[in-house]
């Protein structure tokens, strides 16, 4: 069986990304050899690809990929030729025809969500039902500030806090994107400098600030966050779309209001297979119902993985962005 994945031999910028034909083995025991019909990406490509999160090299690219299987390894019995599944993991590989990953972490497709539904949304989805349901475990009549609102994650935690019942404040980049989180459900959406975030925030909120702030941008957005978030309120810083944030002093929490910090990592919540399985039913629960509408802002044949990229980094993408083999 032929096809082609892609590779970082060196830390760099898009076209560091190299294409290398490569040839599947067999899955296997526990394993499942599966055809890729769609790969996600996601900020932390990029991180692994310049180096900002260091890996041995040369490494695969892409964490996540619906598509069919093909084969399966001895002992496997929950899968069968044919079978259409989603999967991510921290192993890099994605970014293929084909992939390989353990059964035990591979999820079976509902009839209604589709292999690029599932490939635009998992990872993102999964870290929104992290971040909303078990990190910061918003509840109806709170308030919430969501910054990149109009990006993967942040076009998944609008709507989702707003089935909540949750009260949120959007932030972006542009007014189109503000545009694009009130149609997605914000009750306020805001757009333009970090500068000016806070005292408007603050002014929704009567003063108070908001009970949580989800923030995937990092540096950029590390003062803002901390000057919104209301007294004993909680930061969940989960990304560095802009680059890691500076280092600080817990006093810096106490003087913000004896504020709580979370860097939470999805992966920690997901050990084991079982809370694997309940995070993705719980996504394409909400997927199904058309609580979480998933957005597709653009798709890229997997050989220009290199313009995904750079588009990802110019901000000029809307929603989930999407490689078709």
């Amino acid at each position: 069986m032929s096809g082609y994945r892609l590779v970082v031999r060196q830390p760099g910028g898009p076209e560091a990304i190299e294409r290398e034909e490569w040839s599947p083995a067999a899955p296997a025991a526990g394993e499942l050899l599966i055809r890729h019909e769609a790969i996600g990406v996601n900020f932390i490509d990029i991180y692994h690809r310049t180096g900002l999160y260091p890996l041995p090299l040369p490494t695969g690219l892409g964490s996540e990929a619906a598509g069919v299987v093909e084969a399966v390894g001895e002992g496997v019995s929950d899968f069968a030729a044919g079978d259409r599944v989603a999967y991510f993991h921290p192993s890099r590989g994605g970014y293929a025809t084909h992939g390989i990953a353990p059964a035990e972490r591979v999820l079976p497709l509902p009839e209604g969500i589709s292999t690029e539904t599932a490939a635009a949304s998992l990872l993102k989805g999964c870290t929104a039902e992290m971040l909303v349901e078990r990190c910061a475990k918003l509840q109806a009549g709170q308030s919430v500030l969501i910054h990149a609102a109009a990006g993967g994650v942040g076009s998944l935690l609008v709507p989702w806090c707003k089935a909540l019942g949750v009260t949120v404040i959007a932030h972006t980049g542009t007014p189109e994107k503000a545009a694009l989180a009130t149609a997605a459900g914000a009750d306020h959406a805001l757009y333009g400098s970090m500068d000016e975030l806070a005292p408007a925030v603050r002014a929704l909120t009567g003063g108070r600030g908001v009970d949580v702030v989800l923030d995937g941008v990092g540096a950029a957005s590390w003062a803002a966050s901390l000057a919104s978030t209301a007294r004993r309120g909680l930061i969940a810083s989960y990304g560095n779309a802009s680059g890691p944030v500076p280092p600080f002093s817990p006093l810096d929490l106490g003087r913000a209001g004896s504020l709580f910090l979370s860097r939470p990592s999805l992966f920690d919540y997901i050990v084991t297979p079982e809370e694997l399985r309940a995070s993705a039913a719980r996504l394409f629960a909400m997927i199904e119902q058309g609580a979480v509408p998933v957005t597709i802002g653009a798709r890229f044949p997997l050989a220009d993985a290199a313009d995904a990229h750079r588009a990802l980094e110019s901000r000029r993408t809307t929603g989930s962005v999407i490689l078709e083999p």
